[in-house]
């Protein structure tokens, strides 16, 4: 044997029948070595140096994965593995202390030695040496380090090596944290088969993966709404992080053959045009409910992100069980990103029914109800089941986002801003950075009469999503402020629908740009000549051209087409009494005043100074009802702020 050479001194910690030696990064129980991985061992080394200290979780992950974001499920797996790997003693060496961290309990025993290494020959042993002086107790005696156990983690170490690289095909870069948040987008899936029987699965599943993501904090992920114009079109990276306003995109295809379903999926950095991950998953159609988790941890992979155990909890819920009742989910999904409304609630109608613990299917059908009654003009029966469906899913699953955004909508809608306030404020408790809730936040805010509030909470969430509801709500509480550019320049300008060209138009009329205004109300009555909005416009049109009694008339028309139909979207309601106040109907106006402040729009600074009320300020009824929604604000005011 050639001479050994000396080294550093190691330490050794001794505790029950183990011994760990940090030089050479191995964990021996009675004298044989315990097989663990390196990050294994850094955690159990971090907690045996401070033994009977608490160590929280992040303090852990900071020292065995410094540099790197890696999700909080990686530490559990790792206390995990260290508790097997201890045998029956694990629980008691290692204790879990709630919403704390972890300690290590057990008193140990530090030495420091000298190791040897000695160069070699075939079937010689390394050898861990005692200190040169001094009696050796017990623990103390020489531990060897056998060469076979080089072989022998050789075997077990590398088909390990080898299955995750082939699992993992694209190894993963280091992520640097990037200057602005993580923004992604996840487009459509393509069908390359071009099947119609399976054309659901395109947007469907790029819905599901959205909705998981939207539970990460640190993740900034733009919903479905925004993407569905890419179905089975062939893409710019670079062109859609541009129009989408996003660093980070995920892109994939299908085929199904048979039974047999391939879907391939990649996540790139469109800032640095770096592939962070890509992978082919090949499953059975009936297995079609694992794809979801599957892609949503590789992302969380890819990006490195690092997630608390309340993200990692509400990510394993609400899983379905049965794959029949999951595809029904899909296409139900699918119908109603197309406005097939009625066929979407019989889709998820054939979910729930299949499998009624299922909350998502829940939450989906509560929206499709609420969009029969608000745009097909349902009416209340379809409002009072999409409530019920709404419970169904928060019983099932309190902490569901969009039970708890879709209800607060529709609340909203119904003129109980009250109602909706503590269901958007308990989402963004847990996840603070989710554009939508403040959205609603700042739309109930608005019915409630505090601008200032709705105004910073729109600001918040297009700060954090530039585009959310961008082309179905307008950001009202800017006009209703008064503040008349701003609220034209948060109007998208390219391929709108008739709703957000009519508030062009309104936003221009408060300007008394007259010619703008009227251009813009007929735009919108092109795009959408039964609109109850376009209608307010075209009626706004007649008085510009000092045509009041044609105006007139299609008010009464309309109005008699909403009382019919019972609409109750009381700020839409609003519009009209400013209409008719403005073409001289003031018995009229103050009829449908009356009737939007009872149905819950009672924006009380809005009416004391809105322009277009000007010809009902000296009527004593008028008064009357400011007071009325004077006493609501008030209240809404003490209960809220």
């Amino acid at each position: 044997m050639k001479e050994a050479k000396p080294r550093q001194n190691s330490h050794l910690y001794e505790f029950g029948s183990f011994v760990l030696v940090t030089e050479e990064q191995v964990l021996l129980r009675d004298g044989e070595p315990v097989q663990l991985t390196p990050k294994a061992f850094e955690t159990l080394l971090a907690l045996v140096e401070n033994s009977g200290h608490v160590m929280t979780k992040d303090e852990l992950m900071e020292r065995v994965w410094p540099d790197t974001i890696v999700e909080e499920s990686n530490l559990a797996q790792n206390i995990s593995t260290l508790r097997k790997a201890l045998g029956d003693e694990g629980q008691q060496f290692i204790q879990t202390l709630p919403k704390r961290g972890y300690r290590f309990a057990m008193p140990i025993t530090i030495s420091s030695r000298e190791i040897l290494i000695a160069e070699p020959e075939q079937n010689e042993y390394q050898k861990l040496l005692p200190p040169e002086s001094g009696s050796i107790t017990q623990p103390e005696k020489n531990r060897l380090l056998p060469y076979q156990l080089t072989l022998a983690l050789v075997f077990v170490i590398a088909p390990l090596a080898m299955a995750y690289f082939i699992f993992f095909r694209q190894p993963l870069k280091p992520v640097p944290k990037p200057d602005k948040p993580r923004t992604l987008a996840v487009l459509p899936f393509r069908n390359l088969k071009q099947e119609s029987e399976t054309e659901f699965l395109s947007f469907s599943l790029a819905d599901a993966i959205i909705t998981k993501l939207g539970y990460i904090n640190a993740l900034n992920v733009r919903p479905s709404s925004y993407v569905d114009k890419y179905r089975n079109q062939d893409i710019d990276p670079k062109k859609v992080a541009l129009d989408l306003n996003i660093n980070t995109l995920l892109t994939g295809t299908y085929i199904k053959e048979g039974n047999d379903l391939r879907i391939t999926a990649q996540l790139v950095d469109v800032i640095t045009n770096e592939i962070l991950w890509k992978d082919a998953l090949d499953l059975k159609y009936e297995n079609l409910i694992s794809v979801q988790d599957r892609v949503t941890q590789q992302v969380i992979r890819g990006l490195q992100l690092r997630l608390t155990s309340a993200e990692t909890d509400r990510l394993k819920r609400d899983e379905p069980k049965k794959p029949l009742a999951y595809e029904y989910y899909l296409r139900g999904v699918d119908l109603y990103a197309t406005n097939e409304f009625k066929l979407a609630i019989q889709m998820l109608e054939q979910s729930v029914r299949l499998e009624p613990d299922y909350a998502l299917a829940w939450a989906h059908l509560g929206r499709a109800q609420t969009a029969i009654a608000a745009f097909d003009f349902g009416g209340e029966e379809n409002y009072r089941q999409a409530q019920t469906d709404y419970e169904k899913a928060l019983a099932l699953n309190p902490d569901l986002i969009e039970a708890r955004i879709f209800m607060a909508n529709m609340f909203t809608d119904k003129g109980r801003a009250e109602d909706a306030v503590p269901l958007l404020r308990k989402v963004l408790e847990t996840s603070s950075n989710h554009p939508e809730a403040h959205w609603e936040l700042g739309y109930a805010y608005r019915f409630g009469g505090m601008l200032k509030e709705s105004i910073s909470e729109g600001e918040i969430a297009r700060r954090l999503d530039p585009e959310v509801k961008l082309n179905s709500s307008a950001f009202n509480s800017y006009l209703y402020d008064g503040q008349y550019e701003k609220f034209l320049a948060s109007l998208p300008l390219k391929n709108s629908p008739a709703f957000i060209v009519f508030y062009r138009g309104f936003g221009n009329y408060h300007l008394k740009k007259w010619e703008q205004a009227t251009a813009d109300f007929e735009l919108a009555y092109k795009i959408e000549p039964k609109s109850l909005y376009v209608q307010i416009g075209q009626a706004l049109k007649f008085g510009i051209a000092k045509q009041n009694i044609q105006g007139l008339e299609l008010l009464r028309a309309t109005e008699k087409q909403i009382t019919s139909r019972k609409v109750t979207d009381a700020e839409a309601v609003y519009k009209f009494a400013q209409a008719f106040a403005e073409l001289g109907d003031k018995t009229a106006s103050l009829r449908i005043l009356r009737s939007s402040i009872e149905g819950g729009f009672f924006c009380y600074p809005y009416f004391v100074t809105d322009p277009l009320l000007n010809n009902l300020r000296d009527d004593p009824e008028y008064k009357i009802l400011l007071q009325m929604a004077q006493r609501r604000h008030e209240e809404f005011k003490r209960k809220f702020f």
